[in-house]
């Protein structure tokens, strides 16, 4: 049996038996190995040594050689840990680790320390080399080998019952290098998600897996997980200097393994922490990170290649918001991949929105509280699958955006919540911290690696998931110091002003960062304020002083709000409020709008869109397709939430989406459900084939009234231009009679129109009142037009015409 060299270690010339001064051994008494004994391991194992590899190795040596004796004037030490590391270690307060375990040169040859709790024996490994370390007790092993360098080497560590042969994973360099902790450090790293987190990786040749979290508050980190029985113990991290960043790579550790960071505060008191950047979860309501490596294969290069050939405004964009658990609830990622894009595809839209896809451990929050901001919810399948999804929809023609919630987060505490014992990506001010309408936590935008943390996190979902857009949630919540806060509860900027110059910053940052970035993107603001420049350029300033915000749409929250409470009035009174259709025009130009019937309007009470609507079942019906018909005129983008499409008489719920059964032949009401979608279905296949409608969104010259003051009528129409003039003239009335010979004044160059859209269509489900022959123009102004047509106007409908 190879003999253990003594707690003093061996000497070149002779043996003292007395400790090396201001060094302690875990053994004091045991008896020193004598010179003979030592000198003939020393002439035994240094065959051995010198064929071990002269590969570079990742410790903080210089390269191994061959090992050779070191000179005979070195006086030996004491190769077991002081007091003081093994007290840091035990209590996970080490914040070098490396330093002191592996492998060393020190005089007298090479230090081998090992941690290893629980552990029985351990032995050093290096070609023929084989020395069991000495047991210093408490899981600390040492060896003091008579070598001139650090060879290459293996660890063979003896369990109750087993015995494994392990890297050491003491011996490795850092995994990231000096730029990505340079850019952290600076708050500029645009793919963070590639630096920290846990990624399998070959490192020296070794395959593992490097971690690393950002706790700059932590007096010390350690990875727990299912390889480690969820001890941590002898898995702590080192600091990677003043940028908070703590590293550690783990042989043998790959993909599939669960983990969570142990991370000692500054009190002393331990908590266990999810990754911030796990790119994989376990199901809720489990809640470890999961170590991912993608293996996806894309198939929409087509897509991509073609995906900016046209800014977003100057394009058809037709939107079908989608809650993915419970579109069809039980559907998986994969799943949903084989009905979702042919069932958009069907209904002629140009996008999905998806809500929230992020981790999140509530589902009733329908994925707007996050604590998972860099994985795909585990509920439907792994990230791959997501990627399939997404894939599936852009090779069906099919956009993705995706509703992104960087505003706040929840406080679990196994989160992002004072994540390493003091305020880290929560807001130092309690005031500032806490979200009045949530009970949720508000990002610190001030502080750049948090602002890195989101901007990141925004150019992560579009560069690998080859997300088309983000939805931007809650924007105003972030804009104003005040909002939804009394005076007192609240601290002016230092302009004296109600405004987060920090979360401005922010926004102006992603957006910035985003475009340049990402090719085609579009970023969509939910902003319900009317904050100058949401969606003007970053270097323009406006009236306020501020830069734009730099989002390419904003929700038209007043356009939702006004246009849904004149549909829901009885049409008697309808005359009384037409000033509520009509108004959005006042400022439809002042940002590039998206026109949301969303997921908010049709919960908690709102109920959903056909059941606001006034009258018995047929006019409530009427009245929808009157107000869809109207919508998909109107200028701006068009969003719809699932359900909406077939005239779904109940209020959504996660728990089981939409009622799919009013679609069933068998149900005797189907066919009026059924007309709904149809008219969807044809308002996007029209819309898509008249630029008029889409072309010039943006721009005053796309509009123009034909008779906005109709209101004892309740009639409105408009005409929508393309760029060359090119016109589609939408006509619509609210009343629930028919207006026969209605005049209305149009263009004198147009020698017929003809109706190519009526929602009161009998396969629509209406009075099939219609307009079935081109309508011809006469010499009798009317409007403030040099000519006029003659239209019947069916009752609670929308008309469309072309030139013939």
């Amino acid at each position: 049996m190879t003999p253990r060299p003594s707690s003093s270690g061996p000497e070149p010339r002779k043996t003292t038996g007395k400790k090396t001064a201001g060094k302690k051994t875990a053994k004091a008494a045991e008896k020193p190995v004598a010179k003979k004994a030592v000198a003939k391991k020393a002439v035994a194992n240094k065959k051995g040594a010198q064929k071990t590899a002269t590969k570079k190795t990742a410790t903080k040596q210089t390269a191994p050689r061959e090992a050779v004796a070191p000179p005979r004037a070195e006086v030996a030490v004491s190769p077991a840990l002081d007091a003081g590391d093994r007290e840091r270690l035990l209590a996970g307060t080490h914040h070098d680790p490396h330093a002191v375990l592996g492998a060393h040169r020190v005089p007298g040859g090479v230090a081998f320390r090992a941690f290893r709790p629980y552990a029985l024996a351990v032995t050093v490994l290096s070609g023929k080399l084989r020395v069991e370390l000495h047991d210093d007790g408490d899981g600390f092993f040492s060896g003091l080998v008579p070598l001139g360098e650090v060879p290459l080497h293996r660890l063979l560590v003896a369990y109750e019952g087993t015995v494994q042969e392990v890297e050491d994973p003491y011996r490795f360099l850092p995994t990231l290098g000096e730029l990505d902790l340079h850019l952290i450090g600076e708050g500029r790293h645009e793919q963070l998600w590639r630096a920290l987190g846990a990624h399998p990786a070959t490192h020296d040749g070794v395959a593992g897996t490097r971690f690393a979290v950002w706790a700059p508050n932590a007096r010390g980190v350690r990875v727990a997980g299912g390889f480690n029985f969820w001890d941590g113990t002898g898995h702590p991290m080192r600091s990677l200097g003043s940028t908070g960043v703590w590293e550690l790579f783990l042989p043998g550790v790959g993909a599939g393994e669960l983990y969570k960071f142990e991370i000692t505060r500054p009190d002393g008191s331990r908590t266990f922490r999810a990754d911030p950047l796990a790119r994989r979860t376990e199901v809720p309501p489990a809640t470890s990170s999961v170590v991912h490596a993608s293996d996806y294969t894309w198939g929409d290069e087509e897509w991509l290649a073609h995906r900016a050939d046209a800014p977003a405004h100057e394009a058809p964009m037709s939107v079908y918001e989608v809650h993915l658990p419970s579109w069809r609830p039980g559907l998986t990622y994969r799943d949903l991949a084989e009905q979702l894009p042919a069932y958009v595809a069907d209904l002629g839209f140009t996008h999905v929105e998806l809500m929230p896809v992020a981790e999140h451990p509530f589902g009733g929050s329908w994925g707007y509280q996050v604590t998972g901001f860099y994985a795909p919810t585990a509920r439907l399948g792994d990230p791959d699958d997501f990627k399939y999804l997404v894939d599936r929809l852009h090779r069906a023609g099919i956009g993705v955006l995706m509703d992104w919630v960087p505003a706040h987060f929840p406080r679990d505490d196994w989160a992002l919540a004072e994540f390493d014992g003091r305020p880290l990506y929560e807001h130092s001010d309690p005031l500032r911290a806490a979200h009045p309408d949530w009970g949720t936590l508000e990002f610190d935008f001030g502080r750049r690696e948090v602002r890195n943390f989101l901007v990141a996190n925004a150019v992560y979902w579009c560069e690998e998931f080859h997300i088309d857009g983000l939805r931007v949630d809650a924007v105003a919540s972030m804009l104003y110091l005040d909002y939804s806060r009394e005076p007192g509860q609240w601290t002016p900027n230092e302009h004296g002003g109600r405004e987060n110059l920090d979360a401005v910053a922010f926004l102006q940052e992603m957006n910035a960062t985003l475009y340049r970035r990402v090719p085609g993107v579009v970023t969509v603001a939910e902003e319900s304020t009317a904050w100058d420049g949401v969606t003007r350029a970053t270097h323009h300033k406006g009236p306020s002083g501020f830069g734009g915000l730099g989002f390419g749409l904003k929700w038209n929250m007043g356009w939702m709000h006004d246009s849904l409470e004149y549909m829901s009035r009885e049409p008697v009174h309808r005359t009384y409020h037409h000033g509520e259709l009509t108004f959005s025009m006042v400022y439809a130009y002042s940002e590039n709008y998206v026109l949301p019937i969303s997921h908010d309007e049709v919960v908690h009470g709102k109920k959903s869109l056909v059941s606001k609507m006034p009258g018995d079942w047929w006019q409530q019906r009427a009245n929808e397709r009157a107000y869809l018909g109207y919508m998909w005129a109107h200028p701006g983008k068009q969003l719809l939430f699932m359900g909406q499409e077939f005239a779904q008489g109940a209020e959504w719920s996660e728990a089981h989406g939409p009622d799919w059964w009013l679609l069933d032949p068998e149900y005797g009401a189907a066919a009026d459900h059924r007309g709904v979608r149809d008219l969807v279905r044809d308002l996007n296949t029209v819309y898509r084939a008249t630029p008029a409608l889409w072309r010039r969104d943006t721009h005053p010259s796309g509009f123009a009234w034909v008779v906005g003051d109709a209101a004892d009528d309740d009639v409105l129409a408009f005409l929508r231009l393309d760029a060359d003039g090119t016109p589609l003239l939408a006509v619509s009335n609210f009343a629930p009679v028919v207006r026969s010979g209605y005049r209305l004044g149009v263009p004198d160059d147009v020698p017929a129109w003809h109706e190519v859209l009526n929602t009161d269509a009998a396969r629509y489900g209406g009075g099939d009142v219609l307009n079935p022959h081109p309508v011809k123009p006469d010499a009798q102004g009317w409007h403030g037009r040099p000519a006029s047509i003659r239209l019947t106007l069916p009752p609670l409908a929308t008309v469309w015409l072309r030139p013939a």
